[in-house]
Parts: structure tokens; C-alpha cells; sequence
């Protein structure tokens, strides 16, 4: 696993009236401080937003409806898992939060027409000097596609 990349399993709490999933806490180990929060949605299965890395923001991102692929890739030079790529499956079905420390490129592709991720951000973003840099989704030689098993 990427240093600092962390995968959290997140429990739904479940009666007769519906289910509730806790996604992010102050006091979760993972959490270093809140800047902002937004709902991104992709209208088609297959869409693809990809790559960016930042210099001081975390991310965590949660799938709250349909399905998204992750795909990360460390580029901390002091890092012990530099150039390391991670990918990630996370669903609504399976409720997971996905913890992003700065300096990993990170990009998503949604598997369902509709998917909609709730990303927290540890900083408010600066239109102005945005904290990203940009690279294509094809860098690093990631293929976005869905594996046949």
C-alpha cells in the first residue's frame, strides 16, 4: 500500500427506517483538518478524471451512489513506496472511504452510469493558485479499463 494511503471500511447502520454511514470524523486518526466538502458527479459509466496530485491538501474521497474505479500513484521522492500505483474498487455497496495524503497522483473512473462521490478536502480550494498539478490520464502507462477475470 502507498505510504499514507489508507482504505477505510466503513460500517452502515441499519434499521426499519433506513441506514446510516458515519464517513469521516474529527476524531479518526485519518483526519488531519477540514477545509471543504463538494459532490461530484459523472453522468456516464466509463468516465474518466485524472491525474492530479497536491502539495498540502488530503483527500477523502467517498462513493455514496453507483461505483468507481481509483487508481493512485505515489510520487513522493522521499517516499519508500515511491512510483508505487494502487487501484481501488469502491462502491456503495461496500462502503469504503478512500484516504489521500498530498503528493499522490490520484484519479477515479466511474463503473456505473450515475456515480456520485462526496469528496472532503483538508484545505478550501484556491481558484486563483489552485494546489494540483495536472497530468494526463493516460500517464504512468495506467490502462482505465475494467479486467476481464
Amino acid at each position: 500500500m502507498i505510504e499514507g494511503v489508507n482504505l477505510v471500511n466503513l460500517v452502515a447502520r441499519v434499521d426499519d427506517r433506513g441506514y446510516l454511514i458515519e464517513i469521516l470524523r474529527a476524531t479518526d486518526k485519518h483526519f488531519t483538518k477540514f477545509g471543504q466538502v463538494y459532490l461530484v458527479g459523472n453522468m456516464g459509466r466509463g468516465t474518466i478524471r485524472a491525474f492530479h496530485k497536491h502539495q498540502a491538501l488530503w483527500d477523502w474521497f467517498f462513493i455514496s451512489h453507483g461505483s468507481a474505479k481509483f487508481a493512485l500513484r505515489d510520487d513522493r521522492t522521499d517516499s519508500p513506496t515511491y512510483e508505487q500505483m494502487e487501484t481501488f474498487v469502491i462502491t456503495q455497496r461496500n462502503p469504503s472511504l478512500l484516504v489521500v495524503p498530498p503528493g499522490v497522483f490520484h484519479g477515479w473512473m466511474s463503473l456505473e452510469d450515475d456515480t456520485q462521490m462526496i469528496s472532503t478536502a483538508s484545505e478550501v480550494y484556491n481558484r486563483e493558485k489552485p494546489d494540483e498539478v495536472r497530468v494526463a490520464p493516460d500517464s504512468f502507462g495506467y490502462k482505465w479499463e475494467v479486467a476481464g477475470r
